[in-house]
């Protein structure tokens, strides 16, 4: 029979469970610090295991759920590609269009250069022709004082009107009576005469148009209907 009393009993069970707990906290303590080998024990051992992808997991509890994750996880491995693949087509796209862009403007300065090359040959055409009517007019001032020029005025406005002719150009003169036309005639003032009101009277100057484009109106009165008489 044991000498030990039942207080001692208790006192040592009480030392036995306060060590114990000591050495828990200090095992904690080192797992902590990291002076734990992460090698040994259970713990070690799932740190070394590889975390499996969402399907594999997923797997573990549910094999259609699992199915849909991995159908998932191709579609979206998919759609990178596409969006990739888009990226892509679009770099190519931009880069075609400054292409484009620059070629049309080097295509707007050779078309300008060439319209300006056509009017100055066009309007050297035309001065070529014209020269030849001023030279008639001067050979006209130059006859003596007393010498008849109409005769070589008139040959001249014939050969002015022929070169106008050849450029598609007419005069515009209306006749007594005709109506006014806002776009091809300019009304310089309204007289009282027996023509119908708003019809034209006189010309003060004739007008020209090319090709019915209006060059200048004719500058013309107006009847207001109402004779002076």
């Amino acid at each position: 029979m044991s000498d030990e009393s039942p207080e001692s009993r208790a006192a040592a069970s009480d030392a036995e469970n306060a060590e114990a707990e000591h050495e828990s906290v200090d095992t904690d303590a080192a797992a902590a610090n990291g002076e734990v080998d992460p090698d040994s024990g259970a713990a070690g051992a799932a740190a070394d295991e590889e975390i499996p992808d969402v399907a594999s997991r997923v797997a573990d509890y549910d094999d259609d759920l699992a199915d849909e994750v991995a159908a998932l996880e191709s579609r979206v491995a998919e759609a990178e590609s596409d969006l990739e693949a888009k990226a892509e087509r679009v770099e190519e796209l931009e880069s075609a269009l400054k292409r484009s862009k620059a070629d049309f403007k080097n295509y707007k300065k050779r078309a300008k250069k060439r319209e300006d090359e056509i009017r100055e040959r066009a309007t050297e055409d035309f001065v070529g022709r014209v020269v030849s009517v001023r030279d008639n007019l001067v050979r006209a001032l130059d006859q003596d004082e007393d010498a008849d020029i109409r005769p070589g005025i008139e040959s001249t406005l014939e050969e002015f009107d022929r070169i106008l002719e050849d450029e598609n150009v007419t005069t515009i003169d209306p006749e007594p009576g005709e109506a006014v036309d806002p776009m091809r005639h300019e009304v310089m003032m309204r007289v009282d005469d027996e023509q119908p009101e708003g019809t034209v009277v006189d010309v003060y100057q004739p007008g020209y148009e090319m090709a019915g484009s209006v060059l200048r109106e004719a500058q013309v009165t107006v009847s207001t209907g109402e004779s002076d008489s």
